[in-house]
């Protein structure tokens, strides 16, 4: 009953939307959800092209029914094994006994580690090629984009590349599947909260990545999340080649707790002291409130960030103090920093902060603010020279 929708001929799309989970791996908030993507190879052979997330299975199922009827499939292809791919290998195996699953070196472990299959596979390495009649897919690893045994498939044919991860973003496919049946807009911030948090720490795998698959003409990418890319290529590869660098735009994401406001005063004193000073993309964060990944997306792509905390034990406010892990954990390049804290007994905000900002190699920018108590009239002046430094930093990388 499924109308089958076609990248090709013989290529088909048989994804599927998951609107009712809350939390992308149990941690990054989807309030509008997330595509399962997988492919159908049509051909003499019939290759399946990763699977989706086991809730989604019966949908699955019956979309890929509707293409191939009772044709058995030969090859599952396993780009990468995260469960929201993974997840449904076992049924489809169980479905296709005959199946053969096509993985590399660092797959087949994983396979059988989830799944107890160690049989009927087919042992890929970089360069390998697979002929499904008409078709012939081509096998590229890129490890640590974003695990270890993560491949690429290029269908060469078609001139299609089945991307993984890569490429993908949060979001559902509401109606439009391919990127020019919607607005490329919607997506946009989304794809860069995917990438920040789910790939962010990665950009030097990521770099190697691109340059691999840089001689290959690409007609369509073919992710596991989000649209299918075909009229924005270059700019989603270009979008992918900036983030991976740690390159960013002129901006200032101000990042702070607070627990009875006097922390927040300071915050947005340097926020309207960067307004005043020309600086027009500002982002104003409460950790406690914002979550994590929407305060990481917007911080690849400012360059400027001011993190403020007063002292909670001795130690960062808890939510400051989850953030800048996540921040350090990343290793999260190429940044201004400037520094406000506040105590009421004893002040280690500050001290905290600047460590934090030296381990990951940042510029720390102007004088950094430290307020007991209530803040006063010789601090408040202060987060104003504090927003000016910023402002005239950014400002500096115009000329």
């Amino acid at each position: 009953m499924y109308k089958p929708v076609n990248l090709t001929d013989d290529v088909f799309y048989v994804g599927v939307n998951d609107r009712r989970t809350h939390l992308f791996e149990n941690m990054w908030p989807i309030d509008r959800g997330v595509a399962y993507n997988s492919y159908v190879i049509n051909d003499e052979k019939v290759a399946l092209i990763d699977s989706v997330e086991i809730g989604q299975v019966e949908k699955y199922l019956k979309k890929i029914k509707a293409i191939i009827g009772d044709k058995d499939i030969d090859y599952l292809i396993v780009n990468h094994m995260e469960p929201d791919h993974g997840g449904s290998i076992d049924i489809i195996k169980k479905m296709y006994p005959n199946i053969q699953i096509v993985g590399n070196k660092k797959t087949l472990p994983m396979l059988e580690g989830y799944f107890g299959i160690n049989d009927n596979t087919i042992l890929v390495k970089e360069g390998d090629t697979l002929s499904l009649g008409k078709h012939t897919l081509n096998f590229y690893m890129v490890p640590m984009v974003h695990w270890p045994e993560t491949m690429v498939t290029y269908e060469s044919t078609e001139k299609i590349l089945f991307s993984a991860d890569a490429f993908g973003t949060f979001g559902t496919l509401d109606g439009g599947i391919f990127d020019d049946e919607f607005d490329f807009e919607y997506y946009r911030d989304e794809m860069r909260r995917y990438y920040s948090n789910i790939v962010g720490k990665y950009g030097s795998p990521v770099q190697k990545a691109l340059e691999k698959l840089g001689g290959l003409d690409i007609k369509m990418i073919a992710s596991t999340h989000g649209p299918i890319w075909r009229n924005y290529i270059s700019e989603v590869i270009g979008m992918y080649d900036r983030w991976s660098k740690y390159d960013t735009e002129e901006g200032v994401v101000v990042a702070y707790a607070s627990m009875y406001g006097n922390t927040e005063e300071m915050a947005e004193a340097v926020a309207r002291e960067l307004a005043e000073n020309g600086i027009k993309h500002i982002r104003v964060h409460d950790v406690s409130k914002s979550h994590a990944s929407f305060v990481i997306s917007d911080i690849f792509k400012y360059k400027g960030l001011i993190l403020a905390s007063p002292t909670y034990c001795n130690e960062l406010h808890p939510n400051m103090e989850s953030l800048t892990t996540k921040l350090v954990h990343m290793g999260v390049q190429k940044h201004y920093l400037g520094i406000l804290g506040s105590f009421s007994w004893a002040g280690a905000a500050v001290k905290k902060l600047t460590a934090i900002g030296e381990e990951l190699k940042w510029e720390i920018v102007g004088e950094s603010v430290e307020e007991k108590h209530a803040l006063k009239a010789d601090k408040y002046e202060a987060c104003l020279q504090l927003g000016k430094a910023m402002a005239d930093r950014l400002k500096a990388d115009r000329e």
